[in-house]
């Protein structure tokens, strides 16, 4: 099997491209493929603590722990967290912070980078 990095640029309002990305990551990984799911701009609310599930509303906090303890490697845009103002220690257990230059890395060696978003 094959690595595969995504790279999800969530929009401001209304978009579910987050959701459509953990669902590719969770397929993916199904089949036995490694993936790298890199998020910025609002999608680094994903790596937030605390977050708080309701009813018919876009909640992947559970399901990101979950594929993370499959083997799920997600890291957060540090920059963008940063200016949204939360700082490392809001971050979710096992989510990295880095640079853009952590994502160029991950779609260096991969075999396969999509980027879902940045409308």
């Amino acid at each position: 099997m094959g690595k595969l990095t995504i790279g999800c640029f969530s929009s401001l309002v209304g978009s579910t491209n987050l959701d459509f990305a953990v669902k590719l990551s969770a397929a993916a990984m199904e089949k036995g493929h490694k993936v790298d799911l890199w998020v910025s701009g609002n999608g680094t609310m994903l790596s937030l603590t605390a977050q708080r599930a309701f009813k018919d509303y876009s909640y992947l906090e559970k399901t990101v722990t979950e594929l993370m303890e499959k083997g799920l490697n997600v890291t957060a845009c540090e920059a963008c967290a940063e200016s949204r103002g939360y700082h490392e220690d809001h971050t979710l257990a096992g989510v990295k912070r880095f640079s853009m230059d952590w994502y160029l890395a991950s779609s260096f060696d991969a075999d396969r980078v999509l980027h879902i978003g940045g409308e």
